[in-house]
C-alpha cells in the first residue's frame, strides 16, 4: 500500500477543525520527514505530498540512475540494474521517482508517527486556544454551564472549549444550573499541567464596564468615558463617568429614562446597587459624590496623607457608611483616600450604624416603613428598643420583630 488516508488513520485530525489546513499539513510533513531521517539518515531525496482536501499522504523518493558500479551516494543514486527492475524503460541519466509504502517503515514506526502527530496537533490546538482567549481578555462572552460544583463551574463556549468560572469570581447570589447561558468576562489564561485554563469572572469591574457599553450607546460610541469602577459584587458598585460632549449628561445617559438602562444591568448583577456619579478632578466634589446617597456638611482633606475627614448630619451617617461598611469602603477605593466619618458639629467619630433600607434584601420594605413610622431609621435605633416596646409601638407581629432583631444583631456581630 503506497498511500494512507490520514483522516482514517489519524483520528486526531477530526478534532482539528480550528487549525488551518496549511499549518496542519506542515505538521504532517514534518512528522513523516522525521520518520524518513530515522530510517534513511536523511530526508533530502524524499518528497512528502499531502492532499489537504482528502487527507491522502504520499511519500516519493527520487534518485538519479547511474551506471552499475558507479553508485557513490545510495540515497541520491541508484544503479541501472536496480532501476530497470522497478521500471524497464528507464535509462542512465534519468531521475527515478519511487513511491514509498508507509508500511515499509514497520508497524512500530507508524504507531510512533501517529502518536507524535497526535501530540503535535494537541499542542497546536492548545496554542490556538491560548492565543484566542489572550486576545479576548476583558471581553464579555456568553457560554453555557456544563457542570456546576461547589468551588467552580465549568462552561462551554460555542466551539466546545472548556471555560472555568471559579466560585470566587461568581456573584455571591449566583446559582449555576446545567444548560443555562451565563455571561462573564475573560479574566486570564493560565497553564496547568501544560494545558490552558481560561478563567472567567462576573465580579471583575470590567464585567460591569462591558454591560454598560452594551446598554449605553454613548459609551460604545466614545461620547461617554468610564473613568473608574469599584465593586462589592452583589451588594454595591460605584461607576465614575465623564462626558466628552457638553450636550450629554453622562449620569442620565447611563441610568436611562426612569432607570430603563441601568435596570437590566442591576438584574444581571443580582440586584447589586449601582451608583453612577459624574467624574471630576475636584477632589472635594469627588469625595462628596463618592459617598452617595449620603449628604455631606463639610470635609477636611489632607492630600499629602491621602486622608479625608467628612462631617455629616446625624441622619446621614449610616447612609455614608452603608451596610457592612460597603459604601464608605467603595468611596475610599474610588477616591484613593482614607475617609473617616464624623457626626456634624461634634468632632467625634460616629458609632457605626446602618440605614434600615440597606437591609431591604432581607427585610420587607413594608416592615422597614413601619419602623420608620415610629422614628427608627437605622439598625441601632431599632436595637435600642426592646422587643416588647417595638411590639407595643408598631403593628408588627412578635415573630416578625424577632426575625428583624436577629438579622440586625447578626450584622453587627459580623462587624
Amino acid at each position: 500500500m503506497a498511500s494512507i488516508n490520514l483522516i482514517e488513520a489519524f483520528q486526531e485530525f477530526k478534532d482539528a477543525e480550528n487549525i488551518d489546513r496549511p499549518t496542519l499539513m506542515k505538521v504532517v510533513e514534518d512528522v513523516f520527514k522525521t520518520l524518513l531521517r530515522k530510517k534513511y539518515g536523511s530526508d533530502d531525496n524524499f518528497d512528502v505530498i499531502v492532499n489537504a482536501e482528502k487527507g491522502d499522504l504520499e511519500i516519493l523518493r527520487h534518485r538519479m540512475i547511474v551506471e552499475d558500479g558507479e553508485v557513490q551516494d545510495p540515497l541520491a543514486e541508484i544503479a541501472y540494474t536496480d532501476a530497470v527492475k522497478i521500471e524497464p524503460d528507464f535509462e542512465v541519466g534519468e531521475e527515478l521517482f519511487e513511491e514509498i509504502d508507509l508500511y515499509d517503515f514497520g508497524r512500530r514506526a507508524i504507531l510512533a508517527a501517529k502518536q507524535t502527530l497526535a501530540s503535535r496537533i494537541s499542542d497546536l490546538k492548545k496554542n490556538l486556544l491560548v492565543k484566542k482567549y489572550e486576545d479576548r481578555i476583558g471581553e464579555l462572552i456568553s457560554a453555557e454551564v456544563y457542570q456546576a460544583w461547589k468551588k467552580e463551574a465549568l462552561l462551554m463556549d460555542e466551539e466546545g472549549n472548556e471555560l472555568v468560572l471559579p466560585r470566587s469570581e461568581q456573584i455571591p447570589q449566583d446559582f449555576m444550573k446545567k444548560g443555562e447561558p451565563v455571561r462573564a468576562v475573560v479574566k486570564k489564561v493560565e497553564l496547568k499541567n501544560n494545558s490552558p485554563v481560561i478563567i472567567l469572572s462576573r465580579t471583575h469591574p470590567s464585567f460591569l464596564a462591558q454591560l454598560l457599553e452594551i446598554e449605553v450607546p454613548e459609551i460604545a460610541d466614545g461620547l461617554i468615558n468610564i473613568k473608574k469602577i469599584v465593586r462589592e459584587p452583589g451588594e454595591r458598585a460605584k461607576v465614575a463617568v465623564e462626558s466628552l460632549d457638553d450636550r450629554i449628561d453622562p449620569v442620565g445617559a447611563c441610568v436611562g429614562m426612569k432607570g430603563s438602562r441601568i435596570h437590566g444591568i442591576v438584574r444581571e448583577l443580582k440586584n447589586e446597587n449601582i451608583d453612577v456619579i459624574n467624574w471630576t478632578n475636584n477632589i472635594n466634589l469627588l469625595v462628596q459624590r463618592s459617598l452617595t446617597p449620603a449628604k455631606i456638611s463639610s470635609m477636611k482633606i489632607d492630600l499629602d496623607r491621602k486622608h479625608a475627614d467628612v462631617f455629616l448630619p446625624a441622619d446621614q451617617v449610616s447612609l455614608a457608611i452603608g451596610k457592612r461598611g460597603v459604601n464608605i469602603k467603595l468611596a475610599c477605593e474610588l477616591t484613593g483616600l482614607d475617609i473617616d466619618v464624623f457626626r456634624d458639629n461634634e468632632g467625634e467619630e460616629v458609632e457605626f450604624d446602618i440605614d434600615l433600607e440597606e437591609f431591604s434584601d432581607e427585610i420587607d420594605m413594608w416592615v422597614i416603613d413601619e419602623f420608620k413610622r415610629i422614628g427608627c431609621d437605622t439598625a441601632r435605633s431599632v436595637l435600642k428598643l426592646s422587643a416588647e416596646e417595638l411590639e407595643r409601638r408598631t403593628d408588627l407581629e412578635k415573630e416578625t420583630i424577632t426575625d428583624v432583631l436577629r438579622i440586625l444583631k447578626e450584622e453587627f456581630e459580623r462587624e
